[in-house]
């Protein structure tokens, strides 16, 4: 019975899925062409994986999302971030990787130039070993990017105007943000805002934009795990830390005329 329903769903999840995946690391699609069920597999956990012979991918099953829906991207993140595809993580990582310390050690027309080349290099070989390789086969197989030339890389109208609202939110609410701290709203708040770009103006002279930018990817890949790992000792000192912060503000709050008391 429990083999006969899971059956039933890989049916369900392939029909769904065959056209066009959800391949991780922000919204990649890859267009899956002669494939067939038995490539699919469960994982476990409403997860399935396609394991084709060029391409290998995790298939969302939550029937009550779509593949474009904030909460499945946001699933996909956390997948990246917290390794559960090692292959998949490494690569996205190691490429975060290599741009960046491209760019710390060349131009940024130095860095889309050189990346340019290379991939025009590998695209062009490609091309020519597959025409010579036809040639000497007798055979028609058409051209070798001849899926992805036909996949459709546009946005729609909807598209566009979905991410204008959501770019326009974040800027408005940042903006509101900005001009309660700065005209003072709230006191403390403000002076914890004063705080924090005094701070920053000594990261600013210790590192520049470049190096705090690949130590954010570095934390990103890595502390997430680090904390999965190591989750109650972290948790520990974490809330001691809170509670001497809230502790500090307290006292500030008492001593400061006009502070007002919020929770945290």
């Amino acid at each position: 019975m429990q083999a006969t329903a899971d059956s039933t769903k890989m049916d369900c999840v392939w029909s769904n899925w065959k056209s066009q995946v959800l391949f991780q690391s922000h919204v990649i699609r890859a267009t899956v062409q002669m494939a067939k069920p038995r490539e699919i597999c469960s994982q476990g956990d409403g997860r399935w994986r396609f394991n084709g012979p060029f391409l290998s991918v995790n298939l969302r099953t939550i029937v009550s999302e779509g593949k474009d829906s904030p909460k499945a991207k946001w699933n996909d993140t956390i997948d990246l971030l917290y390794w559960r595809d090692i292959k998949q993580t490494g690569i996205v990582f190691g490429s975060f990787l290599l741009l960046l310390f491209s760019l710390t050690q060349f131009s940024v027309v130095s860095v889309v130039a050189y990346l340019a080349l290379a991939a025009l290099s590998a695209t062009i070989s490609f091309r020519i070993y597959k025409s010579v390789l036809q040639a000497v086969q007798k055979t028609d197989e058409g051209h070798p990017f001849k899926a992805y030339l036909e996949l459709e890389i546009t946005l729609s109208q909807e598209q566009i105007q979905k991410y204008t609202d959501c770019l326009q939110f974040y800027v408005n609410n940042t903006l509101k943000e900005l001009r309660r701290l700065f005209l003072v709203q709230d006191l403390v708040d403000s002076l914890k805002f004063a705080v924090l770009m005094w701070l920053l103006t000594y990261v600013g002279a210790l590192f520049n934009g470049l190096t705090l930018l690949l130590m954010a990817v570095v934390s990103m890949f890595t502390l997430p795990v680090v904390y999965v790992k190591h989750q109650a000792q972290i948790d520990q000192y974490l809330g001691l830390v809170r509670t001497h912060i809230n502790a500090v503000v307290a006292k500030i709050q008492a001593k400061i005329p006009g502070a007002k008391r919020h929770a945290e």
